[in-house]
């Protein structure tokens, strides 16, 4: 099992230097920089700002499949999605913003599908929304920082918390926990 303080020093390793990539490679203004409301989150304690873009900056960044999941609430087919399965050791972030969500320790084999956790990295970072669509209540998880639909909390999952937050794939990146080892500062 990862030791936890270690991988939160690597995600937090990985935020820093995520966002120093993004600035080396992007040819934006720090105007539009800062128009797109870009912040850094550090995973000790600093308050979430949130990220707006318009609908066209969205399609834009994302693909059709991420569009119509992250922006419109879709979801995924189940069995499809690219970490379903996953059993690496690593974050998940979500993909539009990448803000890092859930950790491999609290990921489980929930047979639905989708990954599955049962707590995120903090639970500032996930925000719950009552879910009224197809004659269901359900709640539904988005990312806190960019508002991107990740997909549904149940209490249905293991201990301790028995929550089981089902996501789509598309919602979220993955980082290897081999990638952050080497991405994290030398001392």
């Amino acid at each position: 099992m990862i030791n936890r303080v270690i991988l939160l020093s690597f995600a937090f390793s990985l935020s820093i230097l995520s966002c120093n990539t993004a600035q080396k490679g992007s040819s934006a203004s720090t105007s539009q920089k800062e128009k797109e409301n870009r912040v850094f989150v550090s995973l000790a304690g600093d308050t979430l700002q949130t990220i707006s873009k318009s609908d066209a900056e969205w399609q834009a960044q994302l693909d059709d499949m991420e569009y119509r999941v992250l922006r419109e609430a879709g979801t995924e087919r189940a069995f499809t999605g690219e970490y379903w399965n996953n059993k690496k050791e690593g974050i998940y972030l979500c993909r539009a913003c990448e803000l890092p969500l859930f950790t491999s320790e609290t990921k489980f084999r929930s047979g639905t599908g989708w990954p599955s956790f049962y707590s995120p990295i903090r639970e500032d970072h996930v925000k719950d929304i009552k879910d009224t669509s197809y004659g269901m209540i359900r709640v539904e998880t988005v990312c806190a920082r960019c508002e991107s639909h990740l997909g549904h909390v149940f209490e249905d999952g293991p201990r301790p918390t028995g929550l089981r937050y089902c996501m789509n794939s598309v919602s979220l990146t993955f980082k290897e926990q081999k990638a952050l080892k080497e991405a994290a500062p030398k001392k």
